[in-house]
């Protein structure tokens, strides 16, 4: 008897293990954790591109309680360093040694057409927060990236169509003499009735213009194109400002006048226009949360590389809400491609390269207090506009 009920309880213990050794093994399948690489340029002059991006990025993050769609993410931040050699090791790494499930960022489209071809052809799907070059929109295009910023090209060609709007028949466009730079002139060239006066293609760190301006004088345009990203752009509105010429020729930009250029230029930018699919007065929802919770965070005003990198993690969360996870990557590429989100944009899906149709506006640099500066949309200049090279992707 004692044989017997010792036998029935060693059965039931061993019942009971297997039950338990079973619940343990279900629960631990259940926890999925989500790998996201996150490649942004953090360092040198450009550092603080990156640094909006990623800052956005990680807010959205945080929003949702470190977990994007419900699981326990790890956000890999990696410094692209503005050298495609070094950013093609990172996101090799990222691939294949952390084995991220996702990858998001690039600010420069040097790094962009680098680390493209290496991430799509390992089948990761890739969201690009800010760089979006021609090849990638069209012929190379690829159904595992999604840009979640524009094609590059969008900001110029809005500003040709702004001047031509405003009836300008003499443009000067200045910019450095680089390639992206000429791309930008041809953007603007696209959508300008006009004609363009002169051409001036400036030594890349060029910070002395005032013989450009001399010859802009001489010249008397209509209007100036301006795309001078960075230092060589705060230079370039200063020396604007003191030239004589502002008030008298309309100065018109694109990746000159921003957020991250506005604490330098403060009020020498009052009054000069640019172009834009984000700025902080957009009327909705999810642009008020952003701004407010942003500049919580941060203590500094977002720009539109950190509307970007935050859109993009609002994105990847509400796709895997409808997943349930990240096992099936087809289902998570197809849920993406429905943008299933409220944008900080507003109105906003994908055009079947996978890059926006989204609205553009026109916006110019306004004083809100003393110290304070921002960027105002204060006109729509294309609704819901897709990019010139989707009708050459072929997927």
């Amino acid at each position: 008897m004692k044989r017997w009920i010792f036998g029935l309880f060693t059965q039931a213990g061993t019942l009971l293990a297997g039950l338990c050794l079973t619940c343990q093994i279900g629960v631990s399948q259940e926890v999925q954790e989500l790998k996201i690489g996150l490649m942004a340029t953090l360092s040198g002059p450009a550092a603080v591109y990156g640094e909006h991006m990623r800052d956005g990025f990680l807010l959205a993050v945080k929003q949702a309680h470190g977990a994007l769609g419900g699981l326990p993410t790890n956000v890999l931040v990696v410094d692209d360093k503005l050298d495609p050699d070094h950013a093609v090791r990172q996101v090799t790494k990222l691939i294949e040694e952390n084995g991220i499930d996702i990858m998001v960022g690039v600010n420069f489209s040097k790094v962009m057409l680098a680390v493209h071809d290496p991430v799509v052809r390992s089948k990761t799907l890739f969201i690009g927060t800010n760089s979006g070059p021609a090849p990638i929109a069209g012929r190379n295009c690829s159904r595992y990236f999604f840009s979640i910023a524009s094609q590059d090209d969008q900001v110029h060609e809005t500003m040709g169509r702004y001047a031509s709007l405003k009836g300008y028949q003499q443009v000067v466009t200045i910019a450095p003499d680089y390639e992206a730079s000429r791309d930008a002139v041809a953007g603007f060239r696209r959508h300008f009735k006009g004609q363009i006066a002169r051409e001036m293609f400036t030594r890349m760190g060029q910070t002395d213009f005032s013989e450009e301006f001399a010859q802009i004088e001489e010249i008397a345009p209509d209007a100036i194109y301006a795309f001078m990203p960075g230092g060589m752009g705060v230079e370039l509105v200063k020396q604007f400002h003191g030239s004589g010429l502002k008030g008298i020729i309309p100065f018109l930009s694109a990746h000159t006048i921003n957020a991250v250029t506005l604490p330098y230029t403060g009020e020498m930018a009052e009054g000069l226009f640019s172009a834009s699919h984000w700025a902080p007065n957009l009327d909705n929802p999810a642009n008020k949360r952003f701004v407010r919770d942003f500049g919580r965070e941060y203590e500094y005003q977002p720009s539109v590389y950190a509307a970007q990198g935050y859109d993009a993690a609002r994105l990847i969360h509400s796709a895997l809400e409808l997943t349930g996870g990240i096992k099936d990557q087809e289902a998570l590429v197809s849920a993406i491609g429905a943008a299933p989100f409220e944008s900080v944009r507003g109105d906003f899906r994908f055009n079947s390269n996978q890059f926006p149709i989204q609205d553009f506006y026109l916006v110019e640099g306004v004083r809100r207090t003393s110290k304070l500066y921002e960027m105002e949309a204060i006109a729509r200049v294309f609704d819901d506009v897709g990019d010139a090279y989707a009708g050459s992707c072929r997927m």
